[in-house]
């Protein structure tokens, strides 16, 4: 009898498992057989290492010896446990890794990218020079350096280069919430604190990010360190990318390292008012009460659900990526050995500065190719009137020379062979539906709400505008300290 109920009891339970077992490893085959197939058809380039399970690479972080000495110093300065202090390390690690899912990625997430980037804009999307790209040699380490314009810039970059690399990002604490956390660990990228000075931490950190870039993980990086208030491109900081540059340290891997730079513009970035509201508060302006604020929001929100639900929905213009030529790092590491001490061996401040220059460096070439699109031309050419009230026939000229200046200089102007006027309309359509520019017989009027955000826009492109830049900058309007409520 009891060995009757024993065979009763394993055949149930294999009843139970073998069947769960088996829908388990159909649907493992499958997803990785739709995740191959995905990645096929945009013939991308993935890390192998990127497959890497995450319970690997948090092992290889915890046999790190400098992540142990740096347990050892936290435990000593804090007085703690070593088995506390690595419970500590066990949860950055944990908040750090993310989980690569390809499906996710190609599937997924190129999608979602697909659908939300139509909905709002039209896409463009330039590499300078292709064939530089196949050029790399195969085992390249390539940093894609970014202005930061909107958190839609994460979506936008990894749609433009879907087909060629998949992309890891250094993502804010401002996504750790549901569903984005997991979406964007499934799509590689991997979370830091901005503002959190503990050692330990940072060590954590810096050898997670050594680790995926000596394996040959292709990373994204937004060197601003956060969104352009005044649409101005923001101070570069070098902490992740001194991280990264920290792997030549070690031989053979300085000369694969290549930085992309690529730069992004809209015609409309969606969080500009929130951004202006922001760089008031920052200059002691205020911000407007809560109320109109909330009031601002409900707005937007039921006047564009209005447009869906009867069809009248238009886009927000045009979001232009522009991706440019790779630059090796070798040659700057070479100019810093030249005085006769490298990089890696100089004392901490000086080896930052030097990674500094290199940075600002990088991000004058990103500037030098920010997409010029119609609404930051067409503000561009507002802000060189010293007035308000603007003949149509001198704007139509005015964009018109300021487009040639662009187009001269080398500037990456959307469809420069358009009409100017045809530029106008596109722009006139967004900014008219915005309340910031209005027609009043022949001329336009630039609205008391709207100079600022003409500001903001034309800002992005400022820099570009060769002998038009003093005008330009010379009506920058921002901040606005006296406008509240917008």
């Amino acid at each position: 009898m009891p060995r009757t109920t024993a065979l009763w009891w394993i055949l149930s339970i294999a009843a139970v498992t073998l069947p769960a077992l088996v829908v388990r490893a159909a649907w493992r085959r499958w997803t990785r057989t739709a995740a191959l197939r995905a990645m096929l058809r945009f013939r991308a380039r993935v890390d192998r290492f990127k497959l890497t399970s995450k319970r690997y690479i948090a092992d290889a972080l915890l046999a790190d010896e400098t992540v142990a000495a740096a347990v050892q110093a936290h435990a000593t300065e804090h007085h703690d446990t070593p088995a506390k202090t690595w419970l500590r390390v066990r949860s950055y690690v944990n908040e750090i890794v993310p989980a690569f899912n390809l499906l996710m990625y190609y599937q997924v997430g190129y999608a979602a990218s697909k659908a939300s980037l139509n909905l709002f804009y039209k896409t463009s999307v330039k590499v300078r020079d292709p064939a530089a790209f196949h050029r790399l040699p195969r085992e390249s380490i390539v940093i894609y350096v970014m202005n930061h314009r909107s958190n839609a810039d994460y979506v936008l970059a990894s749609y433009a280069l879907a087909g060629q690399v998949a992309i890891s990002y250094a993502v804010g604490e401002w996504a750790r919430v549901f569903p984005l956390e997991y979406l964007f660990k499934s799509f590689g990228s991997y979370f830091i604190r901005r503002r959190f000075r503990e050692p330990l931490y940072h060590v954590v950190l810096e050898r997670y990010v050594q680790l995926i870039t000596r394996n040959g993980v292709t990373q994204g990086l937004f060197p601003e360190g956060g969104l352009s208030r005044d649409g101005r491109m923001r101070p570069a900081k070098v902490g992740l990318l001194d991280y990264m540059i920290g792997t030549a340290r070690e031989p053979g891997f300085a000369e694969r390292m290549y930085v992309v730079p690529v730069a992004l513009n809209f015609d409309r970035v969606l969080e500009d008012r929130t951004l202006l509201r922001e760089l008031r508060l920052t200059t002691g302006g205020s911000s407007g009460s809560r109320l109109s604020q909330f009031r601002e929001v409900l707005n937007y929100t039921v006047s564009n659900f209005g447009r869906l639900s009867t069809r009248r929905w238009r886009r927000y213009g045009r979001a232009a990526v522009v991706v440019g030529e790779p630059v090796p790092i070798m040659p700057w590491l070479a100019e810093v050995g030249s005085s006769g001490v490298s990089l890696f061996d100089l004392p901490r401040p000086a080896r930052l500065a030097e990674v500094q220059r290199f940075t600002d460096g990088m991000m004058q070439r990103v500037g030098a190719i920010i997409p010029v699109t119609a609404v930051p031309l067409t503000c561009a050419a507002l802000q060189t009137f010293d007035a308000e009230y603007i003949p149509a026939d001198r704007l139509m000229r005015r964009i018109e020379e300021l487009r040639d200046v662009l187009v001269a200089q080398g500037a990456e102007v959307v469809e420069p062979a358009r009409e100017a006027r045809d530029t106008f309309e596109r722009a006139y359509r967004m900014l008219q539906m915005r309340r910031v520019l209005s027609k009043q017989g022949d001329a336009y009027v630039v609205l008391p709400r709207g100079r600022e955000l003409i500001s903001y826009y034309a800002n992005s492109i400022a820099h570009l505008c060769g002998g038009f830049e003093a005008q330009v900058k010379a009506r920058d309007a921002l901040p606005i300290d006296t406008l509240v409520g917008l």
